[in-house]
């Protein structure tokens, strides 16, 4: 009969952050186990708190599915005589696989006929099978940081306190760190510090319930959105809209109260983003605001325990938001005494990094390769550009960021708004971050997105250039992300640069820093640009083929807008019906030129029609489809090149490549090359599947 397998890891609070990957890993590897198994079961169900990490799997079969297994023992020849006698290899054979030797069978194979017999193993006790692998299941926790305690040799993300592990109504035998397998949960820590008996989910959640526990994460946000808003409009307000809190803060508490707080209103004299950093990130709590979205002198915070009186609590919140509050202002009116153009001399006294250089160097880079990208894209802007370089990164050094490093960029443009900057320099200094997170908006205005590569192609090349390489585990200057955010840049905005150009300019500018030659640093860099592309246009946003994306990004990656645009179009006119056909004799004719000729095409060699034909319409390709790919119309240019498949056809039914006349041949060739060349220049069609 099936029963259901219940485990609770009771633990010391744990950071907010691993709470949720840890259950999804939980439910990934215990299902796989169980697969691996052969061990019916249902979905695996999760949940958890600070204190607890829960995986409920119903319908877990009682023992394994009995296996087939075939047994391959000696050759045929080597088990029977001339005769047809059994030998002793053949008798050894079944009798080491505890069967008559009436029961083995012959098999052929590649190699041979081979005895062979066929065994029925019968599925062991999911019981046994679990409780043997739970210790390693839990050694096995991929936490970012995990912790020894007390003199134990395991570690977890925290301390683990309790553990219940069963299966059905039996507790599965099972110790971590000194802690044996129980059917007893705990309560909350403060308001119902008592043992609970497990007996299934269901109960036990209601169980958990009543003492102080509310062990979905989902129902503890819906209690958490609701609570808040509901405080929020006891002023008037509305709670400042972030599912990023809201979801810090749900895996903070187990048992969620909100709580409406106050401070002066002298400090809503703060920027927005100033005041809102303070309440969120160094508290997490929750700003207010009124219907037009105004900022309001009040907050929601959330506690972990109902309080004997509200307004005691409240008023203590408020104290901590008041010291806080006060700190930025302080420094806001501080920075305010310097202007940012002063403030970039200080940046030489700031080390971007021993082997690269300070900011200041970083910052004369990169306004060099926007100098150079708004000369191509936008010349108009280059006075606004260059403004917004020198001053970008002056905020680097003021007391807030210093005090609030999540600042950088919105101070810098706050501090340029009030020393009169032009607001292209304002938002320019802004956006250069941007984007600053994945999926993050990108900039909006041509002086962001131009300033905003210009800093991250430095950062990527001054990167490769000293041997401060991405590895599969770390990315500490998150080049795979600065990466992605030019390609998303030059495609949202969109922008036609040359990605090789910017580097061999970039290169040339920390040419003393370089501990390689620069070719290979700009071929490294090409290549992982290249990889990041065909993650981008292969993820979910995109979805495209991966030999679709390879054949396609084989044409050229230089100009990353046509290389995707060129991707696009590809991918559609692989779903044409009659696509695998022509792709067949765009490949005929690459896998014949093994070394492209260089010999111009000559007519009068022509022996048969079918030359010159092929070469009439190629021709008119060139000439039609080359217009095409000049203003990048790629699916125009594609249409037209599938004009040359009947006379590919006919070249290849009527003609012998390889003549006997060498010049005859030679001019093949040549005609064969310079019709894959103009192929060559949308995709390598040898990449692409095709059934």
């Amino acid at each position: 009969m099936a029963q259901t397998l219940y485990i609770e890891i009771g633990t010391e609070e744990m950071p907010a952050g691993y709470i949720r990957p840890a259950l999804e890993w939980m439910s990934a590897w215990m299902a796989k186990f169980l697969d691996d198994n052969r061990i019916d079961h249902a979905q695996p169900e999760v949940a958890g708190t600070p204190r607890r990490l829960v995986l409920n799997v119903a319908d877990v079969a009682p023992t394994q599915k009995p296996v087939s297994i075939e047994v391959v023992g000696p050759p045929k020849k080597a088990a029977y005589d001339a005769r047809g006698n059994p030998t002793k290899a053949a008798e050894g054979f079944a009798k080491g696989q505890g069967v008559e030797l009436k029961d083995v069978q012959i098999k052929q194979t590649p190699k041979g006929e081979y005895l062979c017999v066929l065994k029925e193993e019968a599925g062991l006790e999911a019981r046994d099978i679990i409780q043997k692998v739970l210790p390693d299941f839990l050694a096995r926790f991929p936490f970012p940081k995990s912790m020894h305690w007390s003199s134990y040799s395991v570690t977890f993300a925290r301390p683990v306190l309790w553990l219940v592990a069963m299966l059905g109504d039996k507790v599965l035998d099972c110790s971590y760190a000194q802690v044996k397998s129980a059917n007893k949960s705990m309560g909350h820590r403060f308001m119902s510090p008592v043992w609970l008996e497990v007996k299934d989910l269901a109960s036990h959640r209601e169980n958990l319930r009543k003492n102080y526990v509310i062990l979905d994460i989902a129902q503890r946000r819906e209690l958490i959105r609701k609570g808040a808003r509901e405080a929020a409009a006891q002023v008037g307000g509305k709670i400042l809209a972030d599912d990023e809190l809201l979801e810090e803060v749900t895996q903070l508490v187990e048992f969620p109260q909100p709580i409406l707080g106050r401070f002066e209103d002298k400090y809503l004299e703060l920027p927005p983003e100033l005041l809102i950093t303070v309440i969120k990130k160094h508290q997490r709590y929750f700003a207010v605001t009124d219907e037009a979205g105004a900022l309001l002198p009040y907050f929601v915070t959330i506690s972990n325990v109902v309080p004997r009186d509200f307004s005691v609590v409240a008023a203590g919140n408020g104290r901590v938001v008041r010291a806080r509050l006060e700190d930025a202002r302080f420094y806001y009116t501080e920075d305010q005494k310097v202007r940012l153009d002063d403030r970039v001399e200080h940046l030489k006294g700031v080390v971007f990094h021993s082997k690269i250089g300070t900011s200041f160097e970083k910052m004369e880079r990169f306004s060099e390769l926007a100098r150079m990208l708004a000369k191509r894209v936008a010349p108009e802007r280059m006075e606004h550009i260059l403004r917004a370089a020198r001053l970008c990164k002056a905020d680097l050094v003021c007391g807030v960021v210093g005090e609030f490093p999540e600042l950088q960029g919105i101070m810098g443009k706050t501090y340029a708004r009030l020393q009169g900057e032009p607001r292209a320099v304002c938002e320019a200094v802004y956006e250069h971050y941007l984007p600053n997170r994945s999926g993050g908006p990108v900039p909006q205005s041509i002086e962001g997105a131009l300033l905003s590569i210009a800093d991250k192609i430095d950062t990527i090349a001054a990167c490769f250039g000293v041997g401060l390489l991405p590895t599969g585990t770390t990315d500490p200057f998150a080049l795979r992300r600065q990466t992605l955010g030019i390609i998303r840049i030059v495609l949202e905005t969109p922008l036609r640069i040359s990605i090789g150009d910017l580097l061999d300019k970039a290169l040339q500018l920390l040419a003393h820093k370089l501990t390689q030659p620069a070719e290979n640093v700009k071929r490294d860099i090409t290549a992982f640009f290249e990889g990041r592309l065909h993650h981008y246009l292969a993820s979910a946003q995109e979805g495209l083929s991966p030999d679709v994306i390879e054949a396609a990004l084989a044409a050229g990656t230089d100009d990353l807008l046509e290389a995707v645009q060129r991707t696009r179009a590809l991918a559609r006119f692989t779903s044409r019906p009659d696509f695998a056909p022509l792709a067949a004799a765009f490949k005929r004719i690459a896998n014949i030129i093994k070394v492209p000729q260089t010999d111009p095409v000559e007519v009068s060699f022509f022996k048969s029609p079918a030359e010159g034909a092929l070469f009439e319409q190629l021709l008119k390709v060139e000439e039609e489809a080359g217009a095409m790919l000049a203003r990048s119309d790629f699916s125009g240019a594609l249409e037209v090149m599938a004009r040359l498949k009947p006379m590919v056809d006919s070249f290849f039914d009527s003609v012998l490549v390889m003549d006997s006349d060498e010049a005859v041949k030679r001019n093949r060739l040549a005609l064969l090359t310079r019709t894959r060349a103009f192929f060559d220049r949308l995709a390598d069609f040898r990449k692409i599947q095709t059934s």
